[in-house]
């Protein structure tokens, strides 16, 4: 991780859940960091029982906003972008679709566009999500060449944003004239990340840890739903190769790129419960809840041969460990631990053990 250190970049999104761990880890590879995101999307929230903001420029301000990005990007001089700012909750996105096209599609214009005007950033990665897929609920992962889609407002903005990505690629930033405009830009699509200190709305694993703290069991909604389960360190090691082979090769890593789990780690939704719950213990326990729910997908995987062959990247903690540490996190906070130490603790662990 010493190329990070010294390195100005920009992460939006960073007081999200993914993006205060991944202020931490930069923090700790000495990065001159900048975040550009709204106040913390919840109380209690990651990045700030963490104190994620250390010692980082932080910028309270929308993505949505282009004169305030812009502003953002003249006045501290990225050299590497990670835009994860997103309305990312699939059940919020039924509730308020404007707003989570707004974001996710007019906010990931903004950042390409602030980048190309203001120039500087050598690389750039869009964040977005495994459900950018045009779902065909087939046994088999998604590759980075299949059809996108998203029958949810969240999904298809976010295959929006993958397509504004292609687009200004392809209009500003082609791999065939990067010796003239000098960026790199790529995007990334990851599976369901789990670990401590996510309090997000309608999320699996947040839902199921609280209510094992208040002793009721978890109400699931599809428990026979199939999805990718990570560590939320995994694809952050995978945006971090990405961004860093963007910075020192330039326009050959320039496209799409899957960073999902293995095979194997594609568990149901009950699966993942009945495991958290024996970890958990104290009797932790489930029951479907046969409300009428928003359509959500049934089956869905990742292929992620092509970020194996290209950029060496692969899943290192398998689902059974990446739900450990996650409860382990979670009991941690109940007993009173540092919440920066704990997470500054796993991210240590996870680059100890694999050398990284």
């Amino acid at each position: 991780m010493e190329f990070w250190r010294g390195k100005r970049v920009l992460v939006t999104g960073h007081t999200g859940f993914k993006g205060s761990w991944l202020c931490l880890w930069l923090q700790s590879c000495g990065t001159k960091l900048i975040g550009y995101a709204l106040a913390p999307p919840t109380r209690p929230s990651h990045f700030e029982l963490a104190d994620a903001g250390r010692g980082i420029t932080s910028i309270i301000a929308d993505v949505r906003d282009y004169a305030a990005l812009k502003a953002a990007l003249r006045e501290h001089r990225p050299e590497i972008v990670l835009h994860m700012a997103a309305q990312s909750v699939v059940r919020a996105s039924y509730e308020n679709p404007r707003e989570t096209y707004e974001v996710n599609v007019m906010g990931t214009v903004n950042v390409l566009e602030a980048a190309r005007e203001v120039g500087g950033v050598k690389a750039l990665v869009n964040v977005t999500t495994d459900k950018v897929y045009e779902n065909k609920e087939w046994l088999w992962g998604y590759r980075e060449i299949d059809a996108l889609g998203g029958h949810d407002p969240y999904s298809n903005s976010k295959a929006c944003s993958e397509l504004v990505t292609s687009s200004m690629r392809d209009s500003f930033f082609s791999p065939e004239t990067y010796a003239q405009h000098g960026l790199a830009v790529a995007s990334a699509r990851a599976g369901n990340v789990i670990g401590g200190g996510d309090w997000t709305k309608d999320q699996l694993v947040p839902d199921v840890i609280q209510a094992f703290q208040r002793g009721q069991p978890v109400h699931l909604r599809n428990p026979g739903a199939t999805r990718p389960w990570q560590l939320v360190l995994e694809p952050l090691l995978g945006y971090l190769t990405l961004a860093e082979r963007l910075y020192t090769e330039g326009a050959r890593f320039s496209g799409a790129w899957n960073f999902g789990p293995e095979e194997a780690d594609a568990r149901t939704v009950q699966w993942i419960v009945n495991e958290a719950s024996a970890l958990w213990g104290g009797g932790a326990s489930s029951v479907t809840d046969r409300r009428q729910h928003p359509h959500e997908a049934g089956f869905l995987k990742l292929d992620s041969s092509r970020s194996r062959a290209e950029l060496g990247w692969a899943p290192r903690l398998d689902v059974k460990t990446a739900l450990a540490w996650t409860v382990d996190w979670y009991k941690a906070l109940g007993r009173g631990d540092s919440v920066r130490d704990k997470s500054l603790e796993q991210i240590i662990e996870y680059q100890r053990l694999f050398a990284i």
